[in-house]
């Protein structure tokens, strides 16, 4: 019998020389083996198997509180790591750990970070079932951040989950129809949550925020009136806000059908009334809100309806009617944003209407004179329209955008150019470009001149080109570093950029060792 002990007992030593290593267990305890050898008397009794399952269970309480004990301790060592903290509360709630006090510890070293007091808030609720430590985590929070936004949506989520959460338990006691306590109505309709809202409004301003709590709340079925409530508040506190009246619009997509429609064209006319009403809302915030903002919500929306696919044509053209004429009106309010000018060439393109298209896209460019984006987005219309005017469009672009952020005006040149222009107007574009006085300008403009000059004579063309190029590259090189020495020159030239890639380089080496280029020929 003895044996069959041993052979367990040597089973189980890289696991006891493990805990030793860590220093979780002392040699002795690991020593402790006695109890193996009860069990292989024989005569064993129950006490004994009793006693050995105690022994177990108290050897796996000993291991757990050790290593969370040994945790702690490195913790406390990295007491301002945040991203060691969090480790260790996910390893706690995988062992079901007690980390009370590492969190009483962090919060006292940071309370000015709001997700440690929101993180502590839910373990209590959501780990150990207790609200009022929740709640009494919160309140301590806000006095650290009473102006914070989310220290109080998450409050106010927490009022509501504990509200609801007493709702299911008294709904699960009345079913098992047990004659016990019933829970304050109060609270379980969620008035804790509206305290909490009440002063969460009261402090923070912004309909915004006022937005976020309603979010929350409609999540939970029980809070219709808490619902309107809010919803009052933002109607009768926020009318100077586009988000108001996005809001309010969007609402009167969720109105309930009188009856069910099953035909697709009774759907499609019961959608198009929807949406129509959600324009007159738009329209009525315009009145009293005429900004750049308000416009954007009613486009946005338009544009969402436009997108969304139907069968249904008389549907389809009447949001895109829509969509054009609110598009239109914002332009001529100047106040539709640089965004949505992409969107209205789109729609017009695939439409077909190409003199309203470029129309559109000279109007761009007349709003946003300084735009890059734009430019290049009303360039690239002209050019895909073949309007003639494209060769002084690019020109007056050029006059117009800061130099600095040109590059990709004159890549988009160059492209139109090399595809719908002669040689000659080609290279006298790539002329000028070498002597912008922008270097990336400069350099693109000189690679792309080289491979256009082989692809368009040939090898010599493309040497003569690359002759020129580089005589400005040495004659640079030369006045900067001294030197006659070629070699020395390309080294340095390069190291200081002159050279774009590893091929100028070689390129111009080989060029270098077969003709010698003299400075000012």
């Amino acid at each position: 019998m003895a044996e069959i002990v041993q052979q367990r007992i040597e089973n189980r030593i890289p696991e006891l020389e493990q805990l030793e290593r860590v220093g979780l267990f002392s040699k002795k305890e690991v020593k402790a083996t006695a109890l193996e050898y009860k069990l292989h008397r024989l005569i064993i009794t129950k006490v004994d198997f009793i006693a050995y399952i105690q022994y177990e269970i108290n050897v796996l309480e000993l291991i757990k509180k050790r290593r969370s004990v040994s945790f702690e301790s490195h913790i406390n060592y990295y007491i301002h790591d945040l991203d060691l903290f969090h480790w260790f509360i996910s390893f706690c709630r995988l062992h079901i750990c007690s980390y009370n006090k590492v969190f009483s510890s962090m919060l006292a070293i940071h309370p000015e970070k709001p997700a440690l007091w929101i993180m502590a808030a839910k373990s209590e609720l959501e780990d150990r079932n207790m609200s009022e430590s929740a709640r009494h985590l919160f309140l301590r929070a806000l006095r650290f951040h009473p102006e914070s936004k989310k220290v109080y949506q998450e409050y106010f989520r927490m009022e509501l989950l504990h509200a609801e959460k007493l709702r299911k338990q008294q709904k699960e006691l009345e079913q098992a129809e047990m004659d016990v306590y019933e829970f304050s109505p109060e609270i379980m309709s969620g008035k804790l949550a509206e305290l909490v809202y009440r002063d969460a409004t009261g402090k923070i301003q912004g309909a915004d925020f006022i937005l976020s709590l309603l979010t929350i709340a409609a999540i939970f079925d029980f809070t219709k009136e808490l619902q309107d409530t809010i919803i009052q508040d933002l109607q009768s506190k926020y009318t100077d806000d586009s988000l108001t009246w996005d809001f309010m619009a969007k609402r009167e997509l969720e109105a309930t059908v009188g009856e069910e429609l099953q035909t697709a064209k009774g759907r499609a006319s019961d959608i198009a009334r929807r949406e129509e009403r959600c324009c007159q809302v738009y329209e009525e915030g315009l009145k009293s809100l005429n900004t750049e903002a308000m416009w954007a919500c009613y486009v946005s929306f338009c544009l969402e309806r436009f997108k969304r696919k139907t069968n249904v044509q008389e549907l389809k053209e009447k949001r895109q009617e829509r969509l054009l004429a609110v598009l239109q009106r914002a332009h001529d309010s100047s106040l539709l944003k640089e965004d949505f000018y992409k969107n209205w060439l789109q729609v017009l393109l695939s439409s077909g209407d190409s003199e309203q298209t470029a129309a559109v896209a000279m109007a761009a460019t007349q709003r946003y004179r300084q735009s890059v984006d734009v430019w290049c987005l009303a360039l690239q219309t002209m050019v895909h329209l073949g309007s003639g005017a494209t060769g002084k469009l690019f020109q007056d672009a050029l006059k117009h955008v800061n130099p600095k952020l040109s590059l990709p005006l004159w890549q988009l040149q160059v492209e139109w150019s090399m595809t719908s222009q002669s040689p000659e107007e080609t290279e006298a574009l790539f002329q000028r470009g070498l002597l912008s006085v922008v270097p990336a300008v400069s350099m693109e403009i000189k690679e792309k001149y080289l491979d256009w000059s082989y692809r368009a004579g040939g090898y010599k063309k493309a040497r003569k080109t690359f002759t020129s190029n580089l005589r400005d590259f040495y004659e640079r090189a030369l006045r900067e570093f001294g030197s006659t020495d070629d070699g020395e020159i390309l080294k340095s030239a390069f190291k200081a950029g002159h050279f774009k890639s590893h091929r100028d380089h070689c390129m111009s080496v080989a060029t270098l060792t077969t003709k010698r280029l003299p400075v000012g020929q």
